[in-house]
């Protein structure tokens, strides 16, 4: 404890303000909860302009047969399902999985045990919705998992992510650590990965998403091959009236890693497509997903 001391300097109190209120959200009934969340999103999207802007810019290249209006309101969810996000990952590090266990139900888990019964571990392939802290917590109470994490600046609100992701899965692999993901991976664990950001030039390739070119990471490939592991997809939604949470774990891959990488990269962001239409408002927009452009291409950012 002694260590931790410097958290209490005054440059953190207002973390610990954020903290304490949320802490005390957490307490309330589920549905005030995301009530609450849904305030908190719009708040966010009245001053937040400038992920407003990435939020609107995703929009019209992903979806340009809708109409302004049509955006516009899209975006307005988006929002409001990223405030819940918000209190949803505090659900999850103060409260655990448990506590909306009755509020949810996994379907397939079959399928990740019959990945898991050939010995070699398996890649629990998932995507950015807004529900994956509150779905990883979920899982962590029928499964043993490992998640991949980025590090946060604010060294205080990093002790409290890793504290409390620290309750939930058995093991916490930084994003650019990709050795210790294929050494868990052949120790037999589960990792979730999430190759649905846009990692750079590095390692990637430009593979469609909602019709636009896309900067595809091909690690997912490459660490399945080295690591002899199964690709598991799954996802996971919101839904009755946002009290509730579906989550669906697919059969394994079959034919993947194929030996081409762009094929797989493209197979991956078909999946993750598919996902994202069954609940676009539910997707973290947020990010600058077609942030790398082709060569020669201007940014759209």
């Amino acid at each position: 404890m002694q260590q931790n001391r410097r958290f209490y300097h005054p440059r953190h109190w207002a973390t610990w303000l954020g903290y304490g209120i949320l802490w005390l959200v957490v307490q309330l009934p589920h549905p005030l909860r995301m009530a609450i969340g849904s305030a908190l999103g719009m708040v966010g999207y009245r001053l937040a302009a400038g992920r407003r802007h990435v939020v609107e810019t995703n929009l019209r290249l992903c979806f340009p047969q809708l109409t302004d209006h049509e955006r516009v309101v899209l975006a307005r969810d988006i929002f409001r399902s990223g405030g819940m996000s918000i209190v949803e990952t505090a659900i999850s590090w103060i409260a655990g999985g448990s506590s909306v266990l009755d509020r949810s139900v996994i379907e397939g888990q079959d399928n990740l045990n019959r990945a898991l019964a050939k010995g070699k571990g398996a890649m629990l392939m998932g995507m950015h919705m807004a529900t994956l802290d509150i779905a990883g917590a979920i899982m962590s109470s029928e499964f043993t998992l490992d998640v991949m994490y980025r590090a946060n600046k604010n060294e205080l609100l990093e002790y409290l992510m890793t504290s409390g992701r620290g309750r939930l899965f058995s093991n916490e692999i930084e994003r650019g650590d990709v050795r210790q993901v294929i050494r868990n991976l052949k120790a037999g664990h589960i990792v979730w990965y999430g190759p649905d950001q846009d990692y750079g030039l590095r390692n990637s390739v430009f593979v469609p998403f909602f019709g636009v070119a896309a900067a595809t990471t091909t690690a997912t490939s490459r660490i399945a091959k080295i690591a002899d592991a199964p690709v598991v997809p799954f996802t996971h939604y919101r839904v009755d009236n946002d009290t509730r949470y579906r989550i669906v774990i697919f059969p394994p891959w079959d034919d993947f890693p194929s030996g081409l990488p762009e094929q797989d990269a493209k197979r991956i962001n078909e999946f993750v497509e598919a996902c994202v239409r069954e609940r676009p408002e539910q997707y973290w927009w947020f990010h600058r997903r077609f942030k790398t452009r082709p060569p020669g291409e201007p940014g759209v950012y």
